[in-house]
């Protein structure tokens, strides 16, 4: 692999020369600032559907895992390649990526291994591990911690598995609080979460103290497998044996999770006692009732919380507000419906096309033709490029 990452930098180096920044920026000959070429492309990769003009973008940018936006970039990029096939394309550009000096470390080379893993390549994370030693670069818990998620990732259970069990030990690292959570995580998405106690015990021999996320997500694994005594279960062994009391992020698994199950009128009871008990909700606490309230046709249910909110001063996020306007429209309440539009399009959020081709259709046909008429003026002049589509609904609105 030494070899090959020689001649990746090589090739590399070519490739910084035909790929122009120009492919970011076409219509100005001013550089662009890192941030700014981040920002183009990401701007790009979100509407490009050619793999290799994908790969042509990411080189364009010289996208590193130092930046948020870079990170967003990358996992937006392998996403899309991912959903295209284009494993060798994927493959060959990580390993691009990872023959560049500045891309040589261990914190660099761990986010690799988990893009890998977001491809669904785990046998390519496996090797890259594996191999580190060829790059001059020492295996650590913090790598293997990467592999382990890159499996979660990948839903490849049962390497995860057998990773935990032989790596810590081929290679002489000590497993720490992380790896756990990450072996935990694996168990509880497989619907293996009852084998977390094992976990939770070797936890406790090797002298490493669970926190709220190894119960949060053990909470989460047995809400999904309809195993409620083994919920309490976990909630006691919490407070009791290890003096973690349950906060917001908890409760939200909770809620998060009973809505999903269509027992949304349990996670209300399950809100209105912590409440009532001095905890104070947040956005997402109502967010996931008001999804789950909308879920299960309970309309009316919803705005109250949607209301409730808004009074208590919390503001809501873009997703509560496109939530709320799709399922009032597919409940034919579109009075309502554009009440809640209108206050998200004065933020600055617009809902996807078809929940906006949903009620302008909808205000209609309940005879507000000049109200849908105004809503598409608005986004005609926000979305230029989808003008024409609105405009022939506008034409089809009196038809």
């Amino acid at each position: 692999m030494a070899l090959r990452l020689k001649l990746r930098s090589i090739l590399l180096l070519q490739n910084r020369r035909r790929f122009s920044t120009s492919i970011l920026n076409p219509n100005s000959n001013t550089p662009l600032t890192g941030k700014e070429k981040s920002r183009a492309a990401l701007s790009l990769l979100r509407a490009e559907k050619n793999p290799e003009r994908i790969l042509d973008i990411c080189r364009a940018a010289s996208l590193t895992p130092e930046s948020h936006l870079d990170r967003v970039a990358y996992s937006k990029a392998i996403s899309k390649l991912r959903d295209l096939n284009y494993f060798n394309g994927i493959r060959s550009f990580v390993e691009e990526s990872m023959a560049r000096p500045d891309m040589k470390s261990e914190r660099y080379i761990s986010h690799f291994v988990v893009l890998y893993g977001q491809a669904g390549m785990v046998a390519d994370a496996r090797k890259t591990f594996e191999e580190m030693h060829e790059m001059g670069l020492d295996r650590t818990v913090k790598t293997l911690n990467a592999l382990l998620f890159s499996c979660v990732l990948a839903k490849d259970y049962k390497e995860m598995k057998r990773i935990y069990m032989e790596y810590p030990k081929i290679y002489g690292i000590v497993p720490n609080l992380d790896t756990y959570n990450n072996v935990i995580k694996g168990f509880c998405e497989s619907g293996e979460s009852s084998s977390c106690y094992s976990i939770l015990a070797e936890m406790g021999r090797k002298g490493v103290k669970p926190n709220g996320t190894t119960f949060g997500t053990m909470i989460a694994g047995f809400y999904e497998e309809e195993k409620f005594e083994d919920v309490g279960k976990v909630l006691k062994m919490m407070k009791e044996e290890h003096s973690i009391t349950p906060g917001t992020s908890i409760y939200n698994i909770r809620i998060q999770k009973l809505c999903k199950l269509k027992r949304s009128r349990e996670a209300k009871a399950l809100f209105e006692s912590i409440l009532s008990r001095g905890y104070k909700p947040n956005k997402v606490t109502y967010y996931h009732l008001i999804h789950g309230f909308c879920k299960e046709g309970d309309l009316e249910e919803a705005k109250g919380l949607f209301e409730r909110m808004v009074k208590s001063g919390i503001k809501p996020e873009g997703e509560c507000y496109f939530t709320l306007v799709y399922f009032l429209c597919t409940g034919e309440d579109f009075e309502a419906a554009l009440k809640i539009c209108k206050e998200c399009l004065a933020k600055g959020w617009v809902p996807n096309f078809t929940t906006m081709k949903l009620l302008v259709e909808g205000l209609a046909s309940i005879s507000k033709v000049d109200e849908a008429k105004e809503i598409i003026g608005h986004l005609k002049k926000e979305f230029s490029a989808n003008a024409d589509r609105w405009t022939e609904i506008e034409e089809g609105l009196t038809k």
